[in-house]
């Protein structure tokens, strides 16, 4: 009989893209849902950026682009990293992608060979793990859970690396926690990949901007980890452009020589008329990202204090991104109203779902079975309403 490939057998779905299709499907049938499953801001696109694709469009961009993009988008980038980062990369070391999680997949693929072993701090984006194992590789959990802030500490990493590891995955403003390395710790494990040759460092940095407690840090800013470090960015989540797909990685160039020849077989550049948004973004005024951050800033607040009044939640304060991950393990073994037993995260999720009418994530895909994931990227009387919900339908567990 015939069957799939051995390699998409090892795969897991989406558990995010799963509840969003469960949430979508109910609504079809009438069901006032409120969805907080998906990592996607609710706000537009800004007018402005989607004059210049209008623009693009005018001026007939509409024919296959350079593999690695545009060299006026990669000169944005570029000058991006400069002004906002310091660091200092060319455009042969940028490569732009279909959105951040193909450049999180191209570098994974460029780089990990079978049986090399690939760090990953739980909890973690449900796709780094699918990846690796892609790749052939071995995802090697590090557990870095609530009792100390969703932070993998430097001894954590250092008990971890063996002669096979090859990459440490590091999340900053972090999905699913909202969890930010400081400057400090994010030094301590810099010190402990620079005493492991062939150590490298994907720091996902796509949540930059949505950052509640000053400047972003990257991990590429200390001495000698430029050389080691993958930066994976884009702007789906700072420019509210989830849906025009551009990402991009900044590396070393052998890594971006790497990825390119990759990305020439897979789908070459990406669109664009996309590019194009994408360059103004980077290059015309910034105040809507910061309008943008002030209000997800404003929600978090509010998502906190409500859902610390829940009896048996508890509450860490994310720092950015716009998740809420909260520990909620105290209702395990918990009966519903029906007799159904709440037996992890999933059942609780699915709970929440089915009786309160949220979408919510399960902890269980993001390697932390005692904590579940609220986006909380819609309005704010959304938010109010849902931890209402929420509220009532725990509180009737028994």
């Amino acid at each position: 009989m015939a069957q799939l490939s051995d390699r998409l057998q090892r795969l897991a779905p989406s558990a995010t893209l799963a509840m969003s299709q469960k949430s979508s499907e109910m609504k079809a049938q009438g069901i006032d849902v409120i969805n907080m499953s998906v990592g996607e801001p609710d706000f537009n696109t800004p007018d402005h950026i989607k004059q210049a694709a209008k623009l693009a469009i005018d001026e007939n961009y509409s024919r296959y682009s350079p593999v690695p993009g545009y060299p006026d988008l990669r000169q944005a980038i570029a000058r991006k990293l400069e002004r906002e980062n310091q660091l200092h990369y060319t455009p042969a070391e940028i490569l732009v992608s279909n959105g951040a999680k193909q450049s999180v997949c191209n570098t994974v693929m460029a780089m990990v060979n079978p049986g090399d072993e690939v760090i990953i701090p739980a909890p973690y984006w449900v796709s780094y793990p699918q990846m690796v194992l892609l790749a052939g590789g071995n995802p090697v959990i590090v557990e870095a859970g609530f009792e100390q802030n969703f932070k993998m500490t430097p001894a954590q990493l250092e008990a971890a690396i063996t002669p096979k590891t090859r990459l440490l995955i590091l999340c900053s403003p972090s999905n699913p926690t909202g969890s930010v390395y400081s400057i400090e710790e994010l030094e301590g494990l810099a010190k402990v990949i620079l005493a492991h040759d062939d150590l490298f460092v994907l720091a996902d940095e796509i949540y930059e901007h949505i950052n509640y407690i000053g400047k972003h840090q990257s991990i590429a800013q200390f001495p000698g980890m430029k050389e080691r470090s993958i930066i994976v960015n884009g702007v789906s989540k700072a420019y509210a452009m989830t849906g025009w797909r551009i990402g991009y990685i900044a590396a070393p160039e052998w890594i971006v020589k790497g990825c390119n020849k990759l990305q020439g077989q897979y789908t070459s550049g990406p669109c664009s008329v996309s590019q194009k948004a994408a360059e103004y973004a980077y290059t015309a005024s910034q105040d809507c990202v910061e309008e943008m951050r002030k209000a997800f800033e404003r929600r978090r607040d509010l998502i906190v204090r409500l859902a610390k009044d829940i009896p048996g939640l508890e509450v860490n304060v994310p720092e950015g991104a716009f998740y809420l991950f909260p520990k909620c393990s105290s209702f395990y073994g918990k009966k519903t109203p029906d007799g159904q037993t709440i037996a992890n995260s999933t059942d609780l999720a699915m709970y929440l779902l089915e009786k309160g009418h949220v979408a919510t994530v399960g902890g269980d895909a993001f390697g932390d079975p005692e904590c579940f994931r609220m986006s909380y990227a819609t309005s704010d009387e959304n938010i109010v309403e849902a931890m209402r919900r929420i509220k009532d339908v725990l509180a009737v567990l028994a």
